[in-house]
């Protein structure tokens, strides 16, 4: 199949998706779609997700405790293995809070059932709403609002 292009040349499928390609290389974008005279073409490009390097949290906020709780370790290692530990799904952008400016799903020492939303993580414009896997205290939290999340990182205690 061919179309036309703006001088009135044929141009084929390929080279309309090799143009695309070399477009989503120079702007950075990883995907793009158009559609014109009834012909849709979509590239997406892959991008491999390289592991980010440690942030480093508060551990004065991040350890905080409920009263009466026994310590949680939150440094990364021991909170992945604790079990109450709500790790990411997904890699995206996690938020404490539906909205900018709206109160958290939760804080330390909220009391949650297993189900309710602890939590939102965006990837690929999509909110994403993160239930609580069980029902608890909250003990911990490992995140800042707005940061980035790897898949399996933890980013709330439940005990």
């Amino acid at each position: 199949m061919s179309a036309k292009d703006g001088k009135g040349s044929n141009i084929t499928e390929s080279q309309v998706i090799r143009e695309l390609a070399d477009l989503l290389n120079e702007t950075g974008l990883s995907e793009i779609e158009i559609e014109k005279s009834g012909l849709r073409v979509r590239v997406v490009r892959q991008i491999a997700m390289m592991a980010a390097a440690p942030i480093a949290i508060d551990a004065s906020r991040a350890a905080a405790t409920v009263p009466g709780a026994a310590p949680v370790d939150a440094s990364g290692a021991d909170a992945a293995r604790h079990p109450g530990a709500l790790k990411s799904p997904m890699v995206g952008t996690a938020y404490r809070s539906p909205e900018p400016g709206a109160a958290a799903f939760v804080e330390v020492g909220s009391r949650v059932n297993q189900g309710d939303t602890v939590l939102i993580i965006e990837a690929m414009k999509t909110m994403n709403s993160i239930p609580a896997q069980k029902s608890g205290t909250v003990a911990a939290i490992l995140f800042e609002n707005g940061q980035p999340v790897e898949f399996g990182e933890p980013l709330v205690i439940i005990e």
